[in-house]
Parts: structure tokens; C-alpha cells; sequence
């Protein structure tokens, strides 16, 4: 059995530890809840502006755009967006894994034709060392802002429009609860534009001018900007909620450790006592 003194190190050490963690749990819920707000104020402009291209698509709009085209694939860009530091779970590694599996399936092409684009110092250590990484956007998910993303949509959109590159991919979280977060793998061009199945749109009731068809060709962009704005946004919510609980976690961890441990110094302190008393009475017969 450890001494008392060891046992009270222990003791002191977990203390120290549960203040780390419950102060980086205080700081994660704060920026969590921000995160939060960002996204749900994202969400419904994002959605109003995909159903505006599908209310144009269901009323029969023909759209010929060069982000719509499809062509056999020689060459392939993957954006993963993971996070710059770690203690939040499985949240980074479970990404990682996934554009792992994104890589290896064109693996075909060789690696000389996989552009990888992290944003997150975590995804360039864990990808680094396998694939050519371009980190000019790998600080971009820390604090999302429009014009970082819309400078990374625009990067992507023209390496496509000059067919540098023949498909894009996604590899993100998305943010479902605080408990729950999503690892997503999306094609991000080209643009797969269908209409609703059972929704027709009433384009009587709107005067669009010049055309619908100019008024969609010019949204595409917009919304190609919007994809990967939101994308940060939902991945950075998600990376907070992960720390959030791993902390949360990792703080009951510890208060569980210590009881364990108190109770331990308890039950060796009385059994101290108990031998001090048994040498007293000992000596007090002889």
C-alpha cells in the first residue's frame, strides 16, 4: 500500500488537475456558445439561398454552368478542416481518419494529382507526412471569417473554371447537439444542381430580371462562397462541443479519482492511527 504522503501527492496533483480542466471546460462551453450563434445565424440564410436555385431549377430553368460540369477525373482537391490544438476527443482523429479514406480512394490517381488544403495545424501533422499539403488556408478555422472563406472558395473555383482540377471534396464535422457532432465527406464541385422532387415553384409570382437563368448562373458563385463560410463555421462549433465534453469528461474523471483517493488516505491515516494506539496500549502492559 502507498505511503500517506504519497497518497496526499496524488491527492494534490488531481486537484491540479481538475482546475485545469474545469477552466478549460468554462472556456469551451463560453466559446461553444458563440459558436453556436454564429451557425444557427448561418444556417437559414445558406438554406434560403439553396431554395432559391431549387424554386428556379423545379420551375424548368435549364442552368449550363462551368461549375456544373462533369468530367473524368485526372486530378482532385480535398479541403479537411479539423482544429489547431487537441484535448477534444475523438473530434480531430475522426476527421483525419476520414479524409484518409477519401485519399486512399484515388489513390489511383497518384499522389502527385491529390491537392490536400488543411485548415488546422492537426491535419497538417497527421497528413504531412504522406500527402503535399497546401497550407495557405490552415489557419482559417480557428476564428471562421467570410473573406477567408470566400478567398479559399475563389482559389478552388478557379483552379476548377481552369480545369487544373476535376473534383473537389469536403472532409468536415458538423455540429448536430452539444453530444453529438458528425463527420461529414461532401463534393463541393461540381456543383450537383437538382430540382426538389415534389416541389414546384410559383416563379409567377416573381418579376426577375434580367433572366432566372442569369439570376441563377450569378448565385452559384454566392453560394459556392457560402458552402465553405458555413462549413467553418459548423466544423468550429463542432470542435468546441467535443472539447466541452471531453473536459466535462475528463473533470469527472478526476473527481471520481479523487473520493477514491481521499478515501484511500482516510482508511491509511485511521489505520495509522489505530497501529500508533496499538503500540501505546502495548507498551503501557508491559
Amino acid at each position: 500500500m502507498a505511503s500517506l504522503k504519497e497518497i496526499k501527492g496524488r491527492i494534490s496533483s488531481v486537484q491540479s488537475t481538475l482546475k485545469i480542466t474545469s477552466a478549460m471546460k468554462l472556456v469551451a462551453s463560453t466559446k461553444l456558445r458563440r459558436a453556436q450563434t454564429a451557425i444557427e445565424n448561418m444556417l437559414p440564410y445558406d438554406r434560403q439561398l439553396g431554395a432559391i436555385l431549387h424554386n428556379f431549377l423545379s420551375s424548368g430553368v435549364t442552368v449550363e454552368s462551368p461549375f456544373t460540369e462533369e468530367r473524368p477525373i485526372e486530378r482532385v482537391a480535398v479541403v479537411v478542416v479539423a482544429s489547431n490544438s487537441s484535448l477534444c476527443g475523438g473530434f480531430n482523429s475522426n476527421v483525419i481518419r476520414k479524409a484518409n479514406n477519401v485519399l486512399e480512394g484515388y489513390a489511383k490517381l497518384g499522389k502527385e494529382n491529390l491537392l490536400v488544403y488543411p485548415v488546422g495545424r492537426k491535419v497538417v501533422q497527421s497528413l504531412n507526412k504522406h500527402y503535399a499539403l497546401t497550407e495557405t488556408y490552415k489557419m482559417i478555422g480557428d476564428k471562421p471569417a467570410y473573406k477567408d472563406a470566400s478567398a479559399l472558395a475563389e482559389h478552388l473555383m478557379e483552379l476548377f473554371l481552369n480545369k487544373e482540377i476535376d473534383r473537389v471534396e469536403l472532409v468536415y464535422t458538423h455540429y448536430k447537439s452539444t453530444s453529438t457532432q458528425v463527420v461529414m465527406h461532401e463534393t463541393f464541385l461540381p456543383l450537383a444542381l437538382e430540382a426538389e422532387d415534389g416541389k414546384s415553384a410559383a416563379t409567377s409570382d416573381y418579376i426577375v430580371e434580367p433572366s432566372p437563368e442569369e439570376l441563377v448562373m450569378r448565385l452559384l458563385p454566392k453560394a459556392l462562397r457560402m458552402k465553405i463560410y458555413t462549413v467553418l463555421l459548423d466544423s468550429n462549433a463542432s470542435e468546441h462541443a467535443a472539447r466541452t465534453v471531453a473536459m466535462q469528461q475528463a473533470t469527472d474523471n478526476a473527481n471520481e479519482l479523487l473520493q477514491e483517493l481521499n478515501l484511500m488516505y482516510n482508511k491509511g491515516r485511521q489505520q495509522a492511527i489505530t497501529n500508533e494506539l496499538l503500540d501505546i496500549i502495548g507498551g503501557s502492559m508491559k
